[in-house]
């Protein structure tokens, strides 16, 4: 039953990845039909990682009062009516609407999937579940790029919301595996409030270093197609669109090299190689080159340095705050993550009309110097406290 349980949560981290790289792929066509400024993409954005904090702010309450197992399937259900909405949307203001439940479908489930994981499996199991979070980010991508092809990217959504209802299929028909695993009460720990875990000593730099790494990500998310539209001349639009997968199969490739190592080498020295990694292809992608492929391949590997990042830092939380606080602790987290979500690509949107969007790397290396700079100061207080 272990492992069973396992595989559907393997699917649930396929779930988390589908609906988190649409925007950015699709939106290259998708300004063109709604008649509005490429910025715009940062507002939407924006609104679904707002409802997305509310979420995961709420999270450790409903711990409290829901097993972790029927918090995934309400989250999945309200991703599937965000999805569909969206490929139903005529008018770009129709998009802040389905935005709501987009978003809410999101905050809830990663807290407190990854509260549970961090709780009851190693740093490996941790890191290989996030590779699979960055399959369903290059699964969509992929499926707009089909559907701008061949359809329209409404299409795109449509198809997306179909793969995400046979997964909450599967999670509804798994709820029994839940059940023998969880022990009957095992998540519904009484745990640390918020108020109560943001005073621990080394929380708030961490919450800030998430800040930073989820800014960068998320800018990279919606705004990489963008950015080949604008600095690179004569590519199609589904290749465009194709190009919004590049940075989450970095994800995927280094999750899953880091899920092979983490047990050996610690999640502060995978952390550590990672923003070391995702530097070089931050330089990469600086380089005053004509072809796209240099800028590709430096955004796989800007991919590939963030991938052990988010899940190492997550898998530390219990070791470094107490399990009590661990939950508490995720969910400020997420809330953390997801503001530099909201803001910081609306942010580098309008940037852009100002400075071109060729600044974009210059844009995720102060980002990435911010991570590194807050993580270290944790471990310091951490070191700190210890002694």
């Amino acid at each position: 039953m272990y492992s069973f349980l396992l595989a559907v949560i393997y699917l649930i981290f396929i779930s988390l990845g589908l609906p988190d790289s649409l925007l950015g792929s699709g939106w290259p066509a998708m300004h063109t039909a709604f008649g509005v400024p490429s910025s715009y993409a940062g507002y939407v954005s924006m609104a679904i990682s707002f409802m997305t904090i509310i979420s995961a702010l709420l999270s450790p309450g409903l711990l409290k009062r829901l097993h972790t197992r029927w918090i995934v399937i309400i989250s999945i259900a309200l991703t599937v009516m965000g999805l569909l909405g969206f490929s139903f949307s005529s008018e770009y203001w129709m998009l802040f609407i389905f935005a709501i439940p987009y978003g809410l479908g999101a905050g809830a489930i990663d807290a407190s999937v990854n509260h549970y994981v961090a709780n009851n499996y190693s740093g490996a199991v941790m890191n290989f579940l996030h590779c699979f979070y960055g399959v369903g980010a290059v699964i969509s991508p992929n499926i707009m790029a089909l559907a701008l092809s061949k359809a329209r990217w409404n299409e795109g959504y449509i198809w997306t919301a179909f793969i995400q209802l046979g997964i909450l299929l599967v999670c509804i028909i798994s709820l029994p595996l839940w059940k023998k695993n969880e022990n009957g009460e095992e998540d519904k720990e009484e745990g640390a409030g918020i108020r109560e875990a943001i005073r621990v000593s080394g929380v708030i730099p961490t919450l800030i270093a998430f800040f930073a790494y989820c800014s960068g990500e998320a800018t990279c998310f919606l705004w990489t197609s963008s950015y080949f539209a604008a600095t690179r001349d004569g590519l199609s639009k589904s290749m465009v669109a194709s190009f919004g997968s590049l940075v989450f199969g970095g994800l995927m490739i280094g999750r899953l090299i880091s899920g092979f190592v983490s047990n050996r080498l610690g999640d502060r020295l995978l952390i550590r190689i990672g923003i070391s990694v995702e530097l070089i292809g931050i330089f990469i992608v600086m380089l005053p080159l004509k072809s796209y492929i240099p800028a590709a391949a430096g955004f796989v590997l800007i991919g590939t340095g963030m991938g052990p990042v988010y899940p190492a830092i997550q898998h530390m939380a219990p070791y470094n705050f107490g399990k009590r606080n661990s939950a508490a602790v995720i969910s400020l987290q997420m809330a953390s993550a997801y503001v530099g979500s909201t803001f910081m690509p609306m942010v580098f949107g309008n940037l852009s009309r100002i400075a071109g969007i060729g600044i974009m790397p210059f844009y995720l290396l102060a980002f990435a110097a911010l991570n590194m700079v807050m993580l270290e100061r944790t471990y310091a207080i951490l070191r700190k406290r210890k002694a």
